[in-house]
């Protein structure tokens, strides 16, 4: 035999509820006493007050580890990139010689680039430093802060410069430069003491012929020990680091050329087909004239 619960009318759920939420005959809030309501929230107020405690002490322990200057771990950085300038999307130098839009864009950004690098700035921030060796500034257990660094001036960038340039740089008449920089590692010693310079080329047969004649300032691309190591961006505050600048003279016009510019050092390693970055850099030229 089925027993048929009493159905509830709407007023009698309303008045559990509401009974449910305070009871005047025993003075229980949800079910519960204010002294069990006490007890709850002082042991949700002691564990949670226990675990921000343990997670400050762990942060704090964690801190005293690292430094404010130099990242603790250094491995997926240990051959530095190259990159290019005017930097664009892409990586592609497209200049179009009749229509000055097209590459007053990449002149703009080229004078607010190496504006750091003026001969009058370089020799109010930075030192000069003997050209061969490196520009070590050991602490010796004394915070030597911040590093001096080594000037790099404008004018060594030759014709690449822009000073005094009717040309900008070139690009109005289609030869124009592109600056190659090697990414900054903390406290890498490039070169291994050894000489170092940039190297460009095309990089399939096709794109040698097209790309034609081209000058690189510092000669032969040249970048000096002196520029090494570097000690970080709170340390090393005023440091520029080293450019290499490319004029090409004579690329084959309305013709895209694959260029690849390699650094060549004792301890940097060009051929990891893993890393189309590490010690070189790839960039399309393009010259378009009517």
């Amino acid at each position: 035999m089925v027993i048929q619960k009493e159905k509830k009318s709407c007023g009698q759920v309303v008045e559990e509820w509401k009974e449910f939420v305070w009871n005047p005959r025993t003075h229980q809030f949800m079910g519960r006493t204010g002294t069990s309501w006490a007890f709850i929230l002082l042991f949700y107020l002691v564990f949670y007050g226990f675990l921000t405690a343990m997670f400050s002490l762990t942060m704090w322990v964690m801190l005293q580890t690292v430094s404010d200057h130099t990242p603790k771990y250094q491995d997926r950085l240990a051959t530095p990139g190259l990159m290019i300038r005017p930097k664009t999307e892409n990586l592609d130098v497209i200049v179009n010689v009749s229509d000055t839009e097209s590459w007053d864009q990449h002149v703009q950004k080229l004078n607010k680039f190496l504006e750091p690098y003026n001969d009058s700035i370089q020799a109010q921030k930075n030192d000069v430093c003997r050209p061969g060796r490196y520009y070590e500034q050991p602490d010796n257990g004394v915070l030597n802060y911040p590093k001096r660094a080594c000037q790099f001036n404008r004018t060594q960038l030759g014709i690449c410069s822009g000073i005094g340039d009717p040309t900008h740089y070139g690009y109005s008449t289609g030869q124009p430069c592109v600056f190659i920089k090697m990414n900054r590692v903390i406290n890498f010693y490039a070169g291994a003491n050894q000489s170092m310079n940039v190297t460009c080329a095309g990089k399939r047969d096709e794109d040698a012929e097209n790309l034609g004649h081209f000058v690189m300032f510092p000669s032969n691309g040249n970048i000096d020990l002196m520029y090494f190591p570097y000690y970080g961006k709170k340390f090393h505050v005023n440091y520029t680091q080293p450019l290499v600048a490319v004029k090409f003279l004579n690329v084959t016009p309305n013709v895209e050329v694959n260029v690849e510019c390699r650094i060549n050092a004792a301890n940097i390693a060009t051929d990891d087909e893993r890393d189309k970055f590490a010690g070189r850099v790839a960039f399309k030229l393009r010259i378009n004239k009517t």
